[in-house]
């Protein structure tokens, strides 16, 4: 360990046991926490911020055919529709194979709303996260472990080249119409292959550049056909890709189905040209592509039937957006009551994120982890007691929750664009950022110093020996190297300057307004820079801006969090240049996604890390296991995203819950992977009073 890191970690450690410690929180590693942690303030007899970080748990999913009750209860709402005749008798709702879920404490209670903030129209994934799970298959609450979900069952043929999935029988759409293999056909027949709707084929849905085709067996059986070996497609079907999941990407004119009984009136090949004009003129789109969209959403359109817990019936396009429980709902408790127990979900805008946290600090939410800002913490333990609430936190495993993105097919500028794509240059600049002092200002010391590695529970964690891999705080050595590399001329301000003689080398550092104060921490970097020399320069954006120029390889760097790269086949991967909307290099992502058809060539160690993990969705998972810890290896030591701090709950991971609300675990799985909190079961939660 350096001087600069040694007296830099000493301060962090002495600031956070001061800050945290009359707060009831310790500045520890996220890995050292969940089992059976038992907080030193607690042991002190501090009031607020006991059992914080607890033991990871969630309800649990069954499948021993013995456990499905015999027997179905129903929410007192719909046993009156049922009495009245206005809707089928809830066995004849769930179908032959209701979806049982353990919860994780007790039976619960029907009744209530929940009560949540969201930022409006942009804010999709606010509802996909708590209400709208319909994931062919899914995750426990750990991430290790594959269980069914809509689908109820699963099988890879020995060669890899057959995806088997037996649907429930019985099941149905939230409007009664029955859920079948149709549903499938249509949507990869008449939607995903439509150059219209769809123009570029999804990653997924190829393997080794060739595509797969989605085939009916009956009307409660469907396999995914591949010319090649796809021993991870079920890990892709549980995840946030573009498959398995209608209810997020159906918007897109993706997920996998798609309701073809009420989206063939929107469709050319089912309507005729002067009913789909007509259409389109009286709900005021454009074209055919953008009203079909806009019709298979389910964030915004209420008349779209969906096979979720609970449905949308008041858009998120207005100031408050309503999600009420679905009467066709397939799942079940182990004592047969139809799921969700909570009537509905009231979603009230907040005009930014600053409205948002007041609302949660005055009580105003039952369950709200969404655009929660870490800094506000110590104001909200401050005021549990009096807003009815608790406090928990779920570090995050999913690589770094503050990242600097370095553009490797950056070209507007070729000096700047020399240095980025040196290995050298950024650990050099690595070196020279003090996280510990990051980490303390702006994530009260929760967070970890060292590496983008995933955490040490997941899948595909690589290995100690990566977790600090060039990451410590070495002003001495990060010198050396920036002058190594022949940048040891500096200008009157101790500035180092350009090696083709253009004056000052200057760093545009891209951030954008969201979950975590990306600006603020790119000042505090650029002011630990200095110390080394480097010139950055911080330019916030609108983040639909900041997206734009990074589509337009325009960036430089960019910070975003690493969203979900603690399972790097459960979610877009943020570990290499992946598409052209990637911040490590859009061209050179373009270049993979095209199978090298479009953008730009990247270099020998890129290639190699690209060819490596392109192979590994053909081999099965003890071998992709091996072969996902050396993509991340390759990752940590090429360091194309420098990180700066991991593993804090920073990102969603601040969760105010109320008191009286049932079936919350002490942690979540917090990842984009994980969906979370749904991978704890939402329809189970409920309220106690």
């Amino acid at each position: 360990m350096s001087e600069d890191e040694e007296v830099s970690r000493s301060k962090s450690q002495r600031l956070s046991r001061r800050t945290l410690m009359r707060l009831g929180l310790l500045a520890i590693p996220a890995t050292q926490v969940p089992l059976g942690f038992v907080h030193e303030a607690a042991a002190q007899g501090t009031k607020l911020g006991a059992n914080l970080i607890g033991k990871l748990e969630g309800a649990e999913v069954l499948t021993d055919p013995a456990l499905i009750p015999k027997t179905f209860k129903e929410a007192p709402q719909l046993a009156e529709l049922v009495k009245a005749g206005k809707l089928p008798p809830v066995q004849e709702r769930i179908g032959q194979d209701p979806l049982v879920v353990k919860p994780l404490r007790e039976i619960g209670k029907y009744g209530g709303t929940w009560r949540r903030g969201f930022t409006g129209p942009f804010d999709t994934s606010n509802g996909h996260r708590v209400a709208q799970n319909d994931k062919l298959l899914y995750w426990d609450y750990t991430g290790t472990k594959l269980v069914p979900n809509i689908a109820r069952a699963w099988e890879v043929s020995p060669d890899g080249k057959i995806t088997t999935l037996q649907l429930r029988r019985g099941m149905k759409w939230s409007d009664g119409h029955p859920f079948t293999a149709d549903d499938f056909v249509f949507w990869f027949q008449d939607v995903y292959n439509n150059k219209d709707l769809v123009p570029t084929p999804l990653s997924v849905m190829t393997i080794g550049g060739k595509p797969i085709a989605i085939e009916k067996i009956d009307a409660t059986t469907i396999r995914f056909v591949s010319p090649e070996p796809y021993y991870a497609l079920p890990t892709v079907l549980a995840s946030v890709w573009g498959i398995g999941h209608h209810a997020r990407w159906g918007r897109a004119a993706l997920g996998g189905f798609a309701p073809a009984h009420y989206l063939k009136q929107f469709h050319p090949k089912y309507a005729s040209k002067d009913d789909l004009a007509k259409k389109v003129t009286e709900l005021n789109f454009d074209s055919w592509v953008t009203m079909f969209k806009n019709r298979n959403d389910a964030c915004r359109n209420v008349d779209l039937p969906v096979v979720t817990p609970w449905k949308t019936t008041s858009p998120l396009t207005t100031p408050t957006w309503i999600l009420e429980r679905n009467p066709y709902s397939v799942w079940v408790d182990t004592d047969g009551n139809q799921l969700p127990y909570i009537d509905r979900i009231r979603m009230t805008l907040g005009e930014n994120l600053e409205v948002i946290n007041l609302r949660a600090i005055a009580g105003e939410y039952d369950s709200q982890a969404r655009h929660i800002d870490i800094s506000k913490l110590p104001v909200l333990l401050e005021n549990q007691k009096k807003g009815g609430y608790r406090v928990y936190l779920d570090p995050s495993d999913q690589g770094a929750d503050v990242g600097l993105f370095c553009n490797q097919s950056y070209e507007k500028d070729p000096e700047i664009a020399r240095w980025l794509s040196s290995r050298e240059f950024r650990i050099a600049l690595s070196h020279g950022i003090d996280r510990a002092q990051i980490n303390e200002t702006f994530l009260l010391g929760l967070g970890q110093t060292g590496s983008a590695a995933p955490g040490e529970r997941t899948l595909y964690y690589p290995g100690p020996e990566y977790k600090t891999l060039h990451t410590g705080y070495d002003v001495k050595k990060a010198n050396e190297m920036l002058d190594k590399l022949g940048l040891s001329k500096k200008d009157s301000e101790g500035y180092r300057l350009r090696a083709d003689g253009k004056g000052r080398l200057r760093l545009a550092l891209t951030t954008y307004l969201g979950f975590l104060p990306f600006t603020k921490i790119a000042e505090m970097m650029t002011e630990q820079w200095k110390k080394v020399g480097i010139r950055g320069e911080v330019q916030e954006m609108e983040r639909g801006a900041a997206t734009k120029r990074v589509q337009t390889n325009e960036h430089q760097i960019y910070f975003e969090t690493q969203w979900g790269a603690d399972n790097i086949y459960g979610h877009f991967p943020f570990v290499f240049p992946a598409d052209e909307g990637s911040p490590m290099g859009p061209l050179y992502g373009l270049w993979y996604a095209s199978a090298g058809a479009q953008g730009k060539t990247p270099p020998a160690r890129m290639r190699e890390l690209m060819d490596k993990y392109r192979k590994s969705f053909s081999v099965r998972d003890a071998e992709r296991t091996k072969m996902a810890k050396d993509v991340w290896k390759i990752a940590l030591d090429e360091m194309w995203m420098i990180p700066i701090v991991c593993g804090s709950p920073a990102s969603q991971g601040v969760r105010v819950i109320k008191t009286n609300m049932g079936n919350i675990p002490e942690r979540l799985w917090n990842s984009a992977v994980s969906d979370n909190p749904h991978v704890a079961h939402t329809e189970t939660w409920y309220f106690k009073s």
